[in-house]
């Protein structure tokens, strides 16, 4: 999703003479053009993060709308309480993108994945998450950055297609009498989308956007279907998983079966592929089938 990003943002850039591009000296084969087009508006600030937000928030402070790139852990465990304190608690019109969100990073083991990103940087004061799921995520996440002009974490990950979806608890899949009801988060909805295509009757949503609120459309599939399985590429502990409970305890909608199939950390002490995380932690395509095929 980098490239979609780039690419989108160079259309944006060309319209307005208010945005910055910070990066920490990352995105090499997706920032080249960006680069070239805005100048002295393009800063690398090396790798030096805890900086690079002092700075984005300076440069905020003075009108322009500051996006800062670098790879998930790096861009939020990092430079948390610069995060919080120079962007959030000033309510500054800074965008936190953070490429390979989940297990993105693959072999390149923990020091590289961003699996509690959300929990921490969620948890600031004014700031929105997007998750895109789809190319086109992408796109509606800048264009409500630069229309709110707020502190936003923009979570990139692996998604190749494009499909339209409202930013927040969207609808992907809606049935009449649903069996189970299916919310995924961000890109993981693609091993959804393929886990349930063999199966009638199965409402899928989708969340790109934190906070969200709980949907007319939720509460009606969740009223017939009574069965709520909740995945995504983050662990449990401050999750979407968590939240979502708590908002359907808050409404009062009661539930015969709530299921949640997130990220387990590295219980076998072994690193791999995104495919291969996704796998060990049961987030699969097979594994979400095979329990699916059980609730039904």
């Amino acid at each position: 999703m980098r490239k979609e990003f780039s690419k989108y943002l160079l259309e944006k850039v060309k319209k307005q003479d208010d945005i910055v591009l910070l990066t920490g000296d990352l995105g090499f084969n997706a920032l080249e053009e960006i680069r070239e087009y805005l100048g002295y508006r393009f800063i690398n600030c090396g790798v030096a993060e805890q900086n690079m937000i002092g700075v984005a928030a300076g440069l905020a402070s003075k009108g322009y709308k500051v996006f800062c790139y670098s790879i998930a852990p790096f861009v939020t465990f990092r430079v948390l309480e610069q995060i919080k304190i120079d962007c959030c608690l000033h309510n500054l019109p800074v965008c936190i993108v953070g490429n390979g969100g989940g297990y993105g990073y693959g072999i390149m083991g923990p020091t590289h994945h961003a699996i509690e990103d959300l929990a921490s940087i969620c948890s600031l004061p004014n700031m929105t998450a997007y998750i895109p799921a789809f190319n086109n995520d992408v796109c509606n996440a800048i264009d409500s950055f630069l229309e709110h002009k707020s502190p936003s974490y923009l979570r990139l990950g692996y998604n190749f297609n494009d499909r339209r979806v409202n930013l927040g608890l969207g609808v992907l899949e809606k049935f009449k009498r649903p069996k189970v009801t299916i919310i995924a988060l961000g890109p993981i909805v693609q091993n959804v989308i393929d886990a349930v295509g063999t199966f009638d009757d199965i409402d899928v949503f989708i969340i790109n956007k934190i906070p969200f609120e709980i949907t007319k459309e939720l509460k009606n599939s969740l009223a017939l279907s009574k069965k709520l399985l909740v995945v995504e590429e983050h662990v449990r502990k401050g999750g979407v998983a968590e939240y979502i409970a708590l908002k359907l305890l808050e409404e009062g909608i009661a539930l015969a079966k709530f299921k949640s199939l997130a990220s387990e950390g590295y219980q076998n002490y072994k690193y791999g592929s995104q495919k291969y995380h996704q796998r060990v932690n049961g987030l699969d395509t097979n594994n979400i089938s095979k329990l699916v095929q059980e609730w039904i």
